[in-house]
C-alpha cells in the first residue's frame, strides 16, 4: 500500500456561509490529533470561493493537508438518478457520496462542521468497523426525548436505544460499495420521505444492523442529561439551537470560544453571535415545537414508513410478540413469558426419570442425541442459526468441578448454541443438562417434544413431590461434576438483547451443589440473510464470564444473592461494552433485584 493510501481521510461537507464554522473544528482537531499520522481534510462543497479555500489552507501544516472537492459535476451526473426535489443542493447529504466518490479510500471520517474535537481523532478511525457499514454513536435526542423516541420505533422501525447521531460517522467504504448504499438511499429518496431528521433517518434504516456504536464520549452532544463526564469528551457536537455563535450562555461555548480564537474567523463569529437577529432567535425557538409536532404526525399517519415498508413485511405473529415485548417492558413484567407455552399437564414424580437410570431411558436419550445432532446441523447449513463466536472458553476450562451455567433466553435454539460453547471448551468427560419448563417436557408433540423428553432436559414441575425429586437430581448431578443450563431471567423474550432481572433458584442449585456459577451471556448482529418471518437471521457471540464462586464464610441465602447480583454485573457489562449503550429499561416500574428466597427455584 502506497504512502497516499495511509494517510487519515476525514471529511466536512459545508457551503460558503459555514465554512467558517468548519474551520473551527478542523482547528481544534489539528490541535489535538497525533502527530504520528498523516491527514487529508476533504472540503466537500459546490460554491466556496478560492479566497475562502486560501482562509482554510492557512492551517495547513506538515501532517495536515485541505482538499476541496467540488461536488458539481458529480451531483450533475446524478440528477436523473435523483428525485425532482432539493436533495442533492444540501450538503448534509454530501457524505452518502464519499464511497462512490472516492472509490480507491476504504474507510472515512464524516464530521459535521458545528463541532469541537477534543480527542485524538486518530484513535476514532482506528476503530475495527470490519463487517459494518458505519462507527457512530447513540442519538441522544431519540434516547431522552419520548416523542422523538416514539417516532424511531413507530416510524422508522428502530430501538431508540439503536439509533445514532450521523453528525459523526466512521464510514466503511467497502462495505457502502459493496452494498450499494447510494444506490439504496436514491430508491428510498423515491419512495419515501423523511421529514424530521431527513438524512439521519435514511442511513439509519440502511444501515440498520450494521452499526459499530462507539462511546458516546466521541459525539457528546450538547443536548439534555449529559452522558459522559465533560472530562471525558473526545468531540462536542453543537446540536440544535445550541450554538455559541449565535447566544451566549450556550453549554461548554468557553470550548468552542477557545478554539475560535486561534483562527482567522473569531472577529467574524464574535460579530454574528452580537448581530444575530431577533427574527431568527423566534424561528429557532418554533422549531423545537414545530420538529415534534411533524414527529408527531408521521407516528399518527397510517401510510407512514414503518406500516408501508416494514410492518407488512414482517410476519404478524413476530410483530404480536415484539410489541408484547414492548408492552411488558413498560409494565415491569419481566418475568413473565411473551408467548404461551404448549398445554401443561401437571408432571407427576412416576413420570420422570431424571437420572435416566436403565437401559431404555439411556438408549432414548442417545437415540435422542442423535436426531439433535442432524437437527443442529441441518439449522447451521441453512443458517437458521448463526455462531459468529465464542469468547472466554478460558474460563470453562478453568473449572475444577461441574457448574451451574447461566443463561440469558432469547430463543428456542439458544441451547443449542450453549451446547456448542460446551463442546468448544471439549467438556466431554461429563455431561450437559438443561433446566427446562413443565410445559415443554408435558405438552411438545412429535419430534420436538421427544428431544425435550430425551436429550438430557430436567423438567421442572408444579408438583410439590417432582420438584423434591428435582431438587435431590440436581444436587447429585453437580456433585458428579456435570454441567447445568439455568435461564434464571425465568422468560424467554425473542431477540430481546437486554439482560433482564434474575430470579435466584439456579444459584440456590449452586450453592447447594457446592459448585460455581459460570455465568453466558449471548449478543446478537443482525447478519445478510432474511429470514422467513421478514427479520434478519441473528449472529450470535456468546460470552463465557469468569466463574463465581461462594464463600464459605457466608451464609446460604447471602451467598445465593450475592452470586445473583455478581451475574448479573457481568451480563450488564457485556451488553454495555458490545452494544455501546448504557443498560436502561423503558419503564417506570422500579426493576426489582433477585428475589430474597433462595429456595425459590426459579430456572
Amino acid at each position: 500500500m502506497s504512502k497516499e493510501n495511509k494517510r487519515i481521510q476525514i471529511f466536512y461537507a459545508c457551503d460558503t456561509n459555514f465554512v467558517k464554522y468548519t474551520i473551527v473544528s478542523a482547528k481544534s482537531l489539528i490541535e489535538n490529533a497525533s502527530k504520528k499520522y498523516k491527514y487529508d481534510i476533504h472540503i466537500l462543497h459546490t460554491d466556496i470561493k478560492p479566497d475562502v479555500q486560501a482562509q482554510v489552507k492557512e492551517l495547513e501544516n506538515d501532517n495536515f493537508r485541505f482538499i476541496f472537492d467540488d461536488v458539481t459535476l458529480y451531483l450533475d451526473s446524478m440528477k436523473t438518478k435523483l428525485p425532482i426535489r432539493d436533495y442533492y443542493t444540501k450538503t448534509t447529504y454530501f457524505r452518502l457520496f464519499i464511497a462512490e466518490m472516492y472509490p480507491t479510500i476504504s474507510k472515512a471520517l464524516y464530521i459535521d462542521s458545528d463541532t469541537i474535537v477534543l480527542g485524538d481523532i486518530s484513535e476514532l478511525y482506528k476503530t475495527d468497523i470490519k463487517g459494518y457499514y458505519v462507527a457512530a454513536a447513540h442519538e441522544q435526542v431519540m434516547v431522552q426525548t419520548q416523542v422523538y423516541g416514539d417516532y424511531v420505533e413507530k416510524v422508522i422501525g428502530i430501538s431508540r436505544h439503536y439509533f445514532f447521531n450521523a453528525g459523526v460517522l466512521l464510514i466503511n467504504c467497502r462495505e457502502f460499495r459493496r452494498n450499494r448504499v447510494l444506490e439504496q438511499f436514491l430508491v428510498m429518496l423515491r419512495a419515501y420521505s423523511f421529514i424530521v431528521t431527513q438524512d439521519e433517518d435514511y442511513l439509519n434504516v440502511i444501515c440498520k444492523g450494521k452499526v459499530r456504536f462507539v462511546g458516546q464520549e466521541w459525539n457528546a452532544e450538547t443536548f439534555g442529561k449529559p452522558v459522559v463526564r465533560d472530562s471525558d469528551r473526545k468531540i462536542i457536537h453543537y446540536i440544535m439551537a445550541n450554538k455559541p455563535w449565535h447566544y451566549r450562555d450556550c453549554y461548554s461555548e468557553d470550548i468552542f470560544w477557545k478554539y475560535a480564537k486561534m483562527t482567522s474567523v473569531y472577529d467574524v463569529l464574535i460579530n454574528e453571535r452580537e448581530t444575530y437577529p431577533e427574527e431568527k432567535k423566534q424561528k429557532d425557538a418554533e422549531l423545537a415545537t414545530t420538529l415534534a409536532q411533524k414527529a408527531i404526525d408521521e407516528i399518527n399517519k397510517e401510510d407512514n414508513y414503518y406500516n408501508l415498508f416494514v410492518k407488512s413485511t414482517l410476519a404478524p405473529d413476530r410483530v404480536a410478540v415484539t410489541e408484547k415485548i414492548q408492552q411488558y417492558e413498560r409494565e415491569g413484567r419481566f418475568d413473565e413469558d411473551v408467548e404461551d407455552d404448549p398445554a401443561a399437564d401437571p408432571l407427576l414424580p412416576d413420570q420422570i426419570n431424571y437420572l435416566h437410570h436403565g437401559l431404555i431411558s439411556k438408549l432414548k436419550t442417545k437415540i435422542a442425541f442423535g436426531a439433535a445432532r442432524l437437527f443442529l446441523k441441518d439449522i447451521i447449513r441453512k443458517k437458521k442459526m448463526i455462531i459468529k463466536d465464542i469468547k472466554g472458553v478460558e474460563n470453562f476450562h478453568s473449572l475444577e468441578s461441574g457448574a451451574v451455567i447461566t443463561c440469558n433466553h432469547f430463543n428456542a435454539f439458544d441451547s443449542f448454541a450453549m451446547q456448542l460453547a460446551y463442546e468448544a471448551a471439549a467438556q466431554k468427560k461429563k455431561k450437559f443438562y438443561r433446566v427446562i419448563r413443565e410445559g415443554n417436557y408435558t405438552g411438545f408433540p412429535g419430534f420436538y417434544g421427544f428431544l425435550m423428553r430425551n436429550c438430557n432436559t430436567l423438567p421442572l414441575s408444579s408438583n410439590f413431590k417432582t420438584m423434591h425429586k428435582f431438587n435431590e437430581a440436581v444436587t447429585e448431578l453437580l456433585k458428579k461434576g456435570n454441567y447445568i443450563l439455568v435461564y434464571p431471567e425465568q422468560s424467554m423474550w425473542w431477540n430481546y438483547r437486554k439482560p433482564k432481572p434474575l430470579k435466584t433458584g439456579g444459584y440456590s442449585m449452586a450453592v447447594r451443589g457446592g459448585v460455581p456459577v459460570l455465568p453466558c451471556f449471548i449478543t446478537m448482529k443482525d447478519s445478510d440473510i432474511m429470514g422467513e418471518d421478514g427479520y434478519y437471521v441473528q449472529e450470535y457471540t456468546i460470552h463465557i464470564g469468569k466463574p463465581i464462586y461462594a464463600d464459605p464464610q457466608k451464609k446460604f441465602a447471602e451467598n445465593v444473592r450475592d452470586m445473583a447480583d455478581a451475574n448479573f454485573a457481568l451480563w450488564k457489562e457485556i451488553y454495555e461494552r458490545e452494544y455501546g449503550v448504557a443498560l436502561s429499561y423503558d419503564t417506570e416500574k422500579a426493576v426489582d433485584a433477585p428475589a430474597e428466597d433462595p429456595d425459590e427455584v426459579n430456572v
